[in-house]
């Protein structure tokens, strides 16, 4: 199946073909059908195969780029990994007009702050920082409708379950307690423990 064969709005279709993708990989063939329905995955492949296109595209499918809500939260375990992964963001979301701020310790709060006072459709963020940030109130949650987990099993392994269950509930009404997402929730991992 190639992309243009997975129902991807024509405006993403061109930022697909302008980054040089050309043949989907199998996490991306797998997972963009599953994606595009709504449904929550938890997707396994090695580093190097695409993950980030795999969720990216549904995910910027979904955005409605005419209102400044953050309606979709990645959450990765290093400040590189972030970075990366918003830039790819960007890039597939451009023609789209989807705005992406990255959240991340040992970095300007003002910058990032400014970034989410703009409108940030989505936020891809390290989980210590925006745990600081939700303290503050400086970030809502509760408009997000998608919440990646990038590489959710290095996270754990880096003692980040607390921070994860903390934004998990920030996802909730302000009325509930679960710290369960109360959107879609996509696991990405290149290892996946049974405790993911």
């Amino acid at each position: 199946m190639q992309f243009n064969e997975m129902n991807i709005l024509p405006a993403i279709l061109k930022a697909i073909e302008e980054e040089g993708y050309h043949t989907p990989t199998q996490i991306q063939q797998e997972a963009i059908p599953i994606l595009l329905k709504g449904h929550d995955l938890l997707g396994c492949a090695q580093t190097g195969t695409g993950k980030t296109a795999a969720f990216g595209i549904p995910l910027i499918e979904n955005i409605d780029s005419t209102t400044k809500d953050t309606q979709a939260l990645v959450l990765s375990p290093t400040r590189e990994l972030a970075l990366q992964v918003a830039e790819q963001l960007t890039l597939l979301g451009k023609k789209k007009g989807v705005r992406v701020v990255t959240i991340y310790g040992g970095a300007s709060y003002r910058t990032q702050i400014d970034g989410i006072k703009r409108g940030a459709h989505i936020v891809v963020a390290t989980p210590g920082r925006l745990v600081d940030f939700l303290e503050q109130k400086m970030i809502k949650l509760q408009s997000v409708k998608t919440v990646v987990l990038d590489e959710a099993d290095e996270m754990l392994s880096m003692g980040f379950k607390e921070a994860l269950e903390t934004i998990l509930s920030a996802t909730q009404p302000d009325d509930s307690d679960s710290v369960r997402a109360a959107c879609r929730t996509w696991l990405f991992s290149a290892t996946m423990s049974s405790e993911v």
